[in-house]
């Protein structure tokens, strides 16, 4: 496990994967951090934590039984996912998808010149998808129907139903989301699975 996992993945682990059939009944406590003299300096166990790193506890209680876990995390400064690299094999059919049917915005600024290979830096928002023409993207075949069920990108939106009329316009198949909530999956031209979710802010 990844030792920037979230606390709700502290419940994965087998010995206590039956605890998901009493979710409803799951009640967290206060979350409380070591102060700054318990810092971690080391290494933990198969390079899951390099550097300054620092743990914080959680106890969840489940039917009065009362289980707590740790949770190391990384202190070096996290602010935002920058960019998602998207393989595709066409530039130019990429770019009149996301572009002229999304709506995206190249960023000039970034280079195209740099490296060897074509590409193109779209804007999502103050992060970027960085289109990349390479030889080797994932299969067209054998993908899973629901982009939710497959690896994807999540860009949040303010009307789903609104980009729902521009593919169905489009022609370009997608499908809801299976829990109801406003998000729509959808896929590009090289079955790069995206998710749009509407946000009220």
């Amino acid at each position: 496990m990844s030792c920037c996992s979230s606390m709700a993945s502290l419940l994965s682990s087998p010995s206590t994967l039956s605890l998901q059939h009493r979710a409803n009944r799951i009640s967290w406590s206060t979350v409380s951090t070591n102060p700054p003299s318990e810092l971690h300096q080391t290494g933990f166990r198969n390079g899951g934590c390099h550097g300054l790193c620092f743990v914080t506890k959680a106890k969840v209680a489940v039917d009065g039984d009362v289980i707590e876990k740790e949770a190391v995390k990384n202190d070096y400064g996290v602010v935002s996912v920058h960019h998602v690299g998207m393989l595709c094999q066409n530039l130019e059919r990429s770019l009149n998808f996301y572009q002229n049917i999304l709506g995206l915005e190249i960023n000039e600024a970034r280079p195209h010149d740099k490296l060897p290979y074509r590409g193109a830096w779209l804007w999502v928002g103050s992060e970027m998808i960085h289109l990349m023409e390479l030889p080797n993207p994932d299969p067209l075949t054998g993908r899973p129907e629901h982009g939710g069920r497959d690896r994807h990108t999540c860009i949040a939106i303010r009307d789903v139903s609104k980009l729902k009329a521009i593919l169905d316009k489009a022609g370009i198949p997608y499908t809801l989301s299976k829990s109801g909530r406003p998000a729509i999956f959808t896929r590009d031209p090289d079955s790069n699975a995206l998710e749009f979710t509407q946000v009220d802010n």
